[in-house]
Formats: structure tokens, C-alpha cells, sequence
């Protein structure tokens, strides 16, 4: 099985160009881009995702994924119908766009159950399976491969324990079978740096499990440090690597055991940062640093030169 290494656009949203992400990309060969939303995604014309693709193509990277950077899908788990219809308009155009860019993947967070409704939990649920069931019938139609969804860390932003993961996948599963020709599967984005401690912030699902627990499921997944209790996220610097619970190595022999167990033959693996402070003239300029210093000790792991 073929790893690829790519990055999520977050970190360049209202700060550099993708055209210098692509740049930079290039310098480092790697091809593969997740697509991450921003405000204006939803409503921009379709010619902005053709010219965005035909520039991808000129620095020799593909976008495959397209993938929420925000929570702003969460509107299923509401119980609000004006969120929720909002939700699945934005979550129809965000397939729209991977077709257009030529993605195989289009995906988010499920949502999110507020913390004073915990309530809201079961039957936002629900309301997710049954739009995600006519979602996957709209992305058949466009082309993509499969919708994907992302695993979070805390209670109520489901799913974050492997039985609520199981729950879901298999709702989901049912129904592709029942309709193969006219739906694609719902698969897992997953995120290596997310597990779930409890609000006593003891650890109940460790990070590395849940990635192991989702493997045959997943189609793509997030590259991200975290600590101890997936509190604070960083990159793989040395620097960072001595003070993160995500080992490369670890996860390379991970994914190297579990190789047949997942469900394609290319998986890619995309360095997720939000980069440093937003908005400022003595922090922006770190970013091709943050991004370079980590896609480097990545590509040491999973890509090393040959001897």
C-alpha cells in the first residue's frame, strides 16, 4: 500500500496564495492536497474551482480531498432547521467544488451537540445519517469515490469512542450495499492526534487505538501532533516531537502491519497545522518554516532516500 504525503491548505487561508503553496509543495515533491474550507468556498462560481485546479496542475500537485478546516457542517445536530438545511446546502456545495477539483474525497466533523443540550445527542445522529444517506447519492452522481468523516476527541462532537464510530459506519454501510450503483461509501478521515479523555481529563480511548480501531475504514487522514491528553496541537519539529505523544515511527509500523486492512490501495496522509498567529507581520513569515520542518521529519519516516 501506497502512503502518500500531502498538506490541508488551513494554514495559507487569508495569509499566502495557493500558488505559493503549490511552490512550495513542489520544492519538497509532494503532490497530494487536501482542500480546506474557508467562508467564501460555499459561494464562490464553479470557474473558481476549474482555475484553482488547472493551477494545481501547474506545479505538478493534485487536489484529492476537500475537507471542512471549521465546524461550520454542524448544524445536523442542532435541532435547528434553519441550521440544519443550511448545513446541507453548504455540505451539497462542498461536493460540487470536489468534483470540480477533481477530488476523490469530500468530508467534515460530523457536528456538534451543544453542552448545555447533551439531549440533542441521539437524535442529531440521526438527522446526520439521514442527510449523509442522500449526500453519498449526490456524490455518486459527481464522481467522487467516497465521503469521509472525521473522528473528534470530546463527548459531544461524535463520533470519538469506537462504538459510536461503529454505529455510524455501519448505518452508513447498510445503505451502500442496498444501493451500490447509485451511492458511495462513507469512510473515515481520520486524525492520528485525536483520542478521548474525559472531562476528569483521564484517557479513556487512546489516540493510537482509535486510529487502529478505524484503519478499515479509512481512506485518508490527518498528520498532527498532540500531548498527553490531545489538548494542544503542533507539528513534528524535533523540537516538537520531544514534547508530542505521536511517534512517526510508531505510526509507520502502524500502518505497515495493517497494511490489507484498509479499504484502498493509496491512502494519503496530510500534515494538518493552522499554522502561527494569524495576522501578523512577525508571525506569518514562520509559516514556510512550521510547514517545512515538518513535512520534512514526515518524509524522514515515510519517504526516506533511498541508501
Amino acid at each position: 500500500m501506497k502512503v502518500h504525503i500531502g498538506v490541508k491548505t488551513d494554514p495559507v487561508e487569508y495569509r499566502y496564495s495557493y500558488e505559493w503553496l503549490f511552490a512550495l509543495m513542489k520544492s519538497l515533491s509532494l503532490t497530494h492536497v487536501q482542500l480546506g474550507s474557508f467562508f467564501e468556498l460555499y459561494m464562490l462560481e464553479d470557474g473558481y474551482f476549474r482555475d484553482l485546479r488547472k493551477t494545481a496542475d501547474s506545479f505538478g500537485v493534485s487536489i484529492k480531498s476537500c475537507f471542512t478546516s471549521h465546524r461550520e457542517l454542524g448544524g445536523f445536530f442542532t435541532d435547528n432547521s434553519y441550521l440544519e438545511k443550511a448545513a446541507r446546502s453548504a455540505y451539497e456545495r462542498l461536493i460540487h467544488a470536489a468534483s470540480l477539483l477533481g477530488a476523490d474525497y469530500a468530508g467534515s466533523s460530523p457536528g456538534f451537540v451543544y453542552r448545555d443540550k447533551p439531549h440533542l445527542k441521539a437524535r442529531g445522529i440521526a438527522c446526520y445519517l439521514s442527510h449523509m444517506k442522500e449526500l453519498t447519492m449526490l456524490a455518486k452522481e459527481k464522481g467522487l469515490k467516497a465521503l469521509t468523516l472525521e473522528p473528534m476527541s470530546c463527548f459531544a462532537e461524535p463520533p470519538s469512542t469506537p462504538g459510536e464510530l461503529d454505529y455510524i459506519l455501519g448505518e452508513a454501510a447498510d445503505w451502500h450495499n442496498k444501493n451500490l450503483n447509485t451511492s458511495v461509501p462513507l469512510l473515515v478521515c481520520g486524525d492520528i492526534s485525536h483520542g478521548y479523555a474525559d472531562s476528569q481529563k483521564r484517557v479513556v480511548h487512546d489516540n493510537m487505538d482509535l486510529f487502529v480501531h478505524q484503519i478499515p475504514h479509512m481512506a485518508e487522514f490527518h498528520f498532527k501532533n498532540t500531548d498527553g491528553i490531545f489538548n494542544a496541537t503542533f507539528g513534528f519539529s524535533p523540537e516538537e516531537q520531544k514534547r508530542g505523544k505521536v511517534d512517526l515511527r510508531e505510526l509507520k509500523n502502524i500502518i505497515d502491519v495493517n497494511e490489507t486492512r484498509f479499504p484502498a490501495e493509496d491512502v494519503a496522509g496530510y500534515f494538518e497545522t493552522s499554522g502561527p498567529k494569524l495576522g501578523r507581520d512577525y508571525s506569518d513569515r514562520s509559516l514556510e518554516a512550521i510547514l517545512v520542518s515538518s513535512l520534512t521529519e514526515i518524509k524522514k519516516v515515510f519517504c526516506p532516500d533511498p541508501a
